[in-house]
């Protein structure tokens, strides 16, 4: 009998885009759904990057691209890394891919070999669990509840390289919470992995431009320098500049590590589309007001967010400063129902949310966090309005399911 490789066993469907996918189906179905359940930015890149698409395709080659990056766009990444405060990069320590998620893959593909270990905090992004899982490596997860702030503890890191992991990855901003980490935080962190020389370091830094109320994006390389030989830093167009559809992601690392990658690539896309590489280029180097303004306005509604879940009775949100996502601790509605359909979890919850409210968010549980869900808050403000309105009028319609079992059963 003919049989799939193993791994393809262990790939899962996006939790994220399954509740994205109901959503579509419900709206073309006429219903007033509002989507709070993906993280597209929603809004489009400035217009200087249009016009230097439309100047290319007076000249397209029509050729294949270099395996790492067309060198413009490699000095343009090395120009933005500096910017953000990581100097001292060259073209040999940069490479692209086909968006952040491609890059993360063949990061993973090249320093974990099946079996070997990797680390991250709860909650995390959902992928990091389905690239581990497809690469066969073991995965050790460190609880963050809502009571520490979503946010990795020292002394929790310092007990996890002990076991000397192959890779320990990390978040910053935060996907799904929207915390982000103090430099003393980090400064903190990296006292730690300084002592646990055996473990590479992967830092997902893709939101690093979405930073509010003034406390600043700060990395492990900033504050330890001695770690950038086993640091590599993660970013991408597609949330800073509204560009998630033009897949384009970037890293940068030690000169080795990163040459592996870059033969990974070759095997794996051979090269970004060039047209793909003007429109980064151009993003990168050109007006950075769009992003500037985008990042005051999200951290607008993150506000208008936070205020409305924390009028609702025992629900528990730390204050995200940073991407365009709120966390809450929903777990107050365990146990009770809503117009007599029980809600015993996260899943539960998300799922009579959207029935009966059609309101889109996440269940914590896709995430590491069952206790919670995630709400992205990048539609109109006008339709956040309305989405939170509709999630305070649910949760004030739920009733206690044992006293309404107790009336059924008198």
């Amino acid at each position: 009998m003919l049989k799939l490789a193993a791994r393809t066993g262990r790939a899962k469907p996006s939790a994220i885009m399954v509740i994205a996918d109901k959503a579509k189906q419900l709206k073309a179905e006429g219903k007033d759904v509002v989507n709070f359940s993906i993280g597209v930015p929603n809004f489009l890149p400035g217009e200087h990057v249009y016009a230097a698409v439309r100047e290319w395709t007076s000249h397209d080659s029509g050729s294949y691209g270099t395996n790492r990056g067309a060198p413009e766009l490699l000095d343009a990444i090395v120009a933005h890394l500096k910017q953000s405060g990581l100097d001292g990069y060259t073209r040999n320590n940069v490479t692209v891919g086909i968006g952040a998620k491609q890059v993360l893959y063949n990061l993973c593909e090249a320093l974990l070999d099946e079996g070997d270990e990797i680390v991250f905090p709860a909650p995390y992004w959902t992928s990091y669990v389905d690239i581990a899982e497809i690469l066969g490596a073991r995965i050790t997860i460190l609880p963050c509840p809502s009571s520490q702030h979503y946010k990795l503890a020292p002394e929790q890191l310092d007990k996890a390289l002990a076991s000397n992991p192959k890779v320990f990855l990390f978040n910053n901003p935060s996907n799904p919470t929207g915390m982000v980490y103090t430099r003393e935080e980090i400064a903190a962190l990296a006292d730690v992995l300084v002592k646990h020389p055996n473990t590479w370091i992967i830092a997902d830094d893709i939101y690093n431009r979405l930073v509010f109320d003034g406390i600043g994006y700060h990395n492990f390389v900033q504050v330890k320098p001695e770690l950038r030989e086993r640091t590599f830093v993660m970013d991408s167009l597609s949330k800073t500049y509204g560009m998630p559809g033009w897949r384009v992601g970037f890293v940068a690392g030690p000169e080795a590590g990163v040459k592996a990658l870059v033969t990974l690539n070759s095997n794996h896309i051979t090269c970004l589309p060039e047209i793909t590489e003007v429109a980064a280029i151009a993003a990168l180097t050109g007006s950075q007001d769009i992003p500037a303004a985008k990042r005051e306005e999200f951290s607008k509604r993150r506000d208008d967010v936070v205020n409305a879940l924390q009028a609702i009775p025992g629900v528990h949100c730390p204050r995200p400063q940073g991407a365009f996502y709120a966390f809450p601790d929903i777990s107050v509605a365990f146990g009770k129902s809503h117009n007599g359909k029980l809600i015993e979890n996260d899943v539960d919850f998300c799922k009579a949310l959207l029935d009966e409210k059609f309101v889109a968010t996440v269940p914590g549980s896709a995430f590491g966090e069952p206790r919670s869900l995630r709400i992205s808050y990048t539609c109109s403000p006008e339709q956040l309005q309305k989405g939170l309105a509709r999630i305070q009028s649910f949760f004030a319609e739920l009733s206690d399911a044992r006293v309404e079992r107790a009336a059924a059963n008198a």
